[in-house]
């Protein structure tokens, strides 16, 4: 290989591995990050409403059951009664994976929420869930 067809290949590989840094980059910021409000706080964007989740007594009282594909952890509280939430957890975007003693859990950091308002009780995590809106008819919860 001559020298300029050298600085050819090693330009190439340069620019390709700086394009594959910056789309990684990229994809951390959005996983990571999101977009936020003019508050600061999380931005969520949930499933569009009307979507039926799932039937209350699929949720179990003083626990909760978190809808991956929806972006929604619905809580139960009390017995009748029904929270949800970004199902993003607040410290680095993870996704929760259980509600257990009225605690919804992230695995990833081990950040700890309060199933009924969502506020941190356990960091790393330093901002509450943001609530989602649902619907309770009959036996029925919803997206709103």
């Amino acid at each position: 290989m001559s020298a300029s067809q050298e600085g050819q290949v090693r330009f190439g590989r340069r620019t390709v591995v700086a394009a594959v840094g910056a789309a990684g980059v990229a994809a951390a910021l959005t996983a990571c990050g999101g977009s936020k409000d003019s508050d600061g706080a999380q931005a969520v964007q949930p499933a569009a409403g009307g979507a039926v989740l799932t039937r209350t007594a699929d949720i179990p009282e003083g626990g909760g059951v978190v809808f991956g594909d929806q972006g929604v952890v619905v809580t139960q509280p009390k017995a009748g009664e029904f929270k949800a939430f970004s199902s993003k957890c607040t410290h680095q975007g993870c996704a929760v994976k259980g509600v257990a003693d009225n605690a919804i859990n992230c695995p990833c950091h081990g950040s700890t929420f309060d199933a009924t308002t969502g506020e941190v009780t356990g960091g790393p995590a330093t901002q509450p869930l943001p609530a989602v809106s649902i619907q309770v008819a009959g036996d029925s919860i919803t997206l709103a």
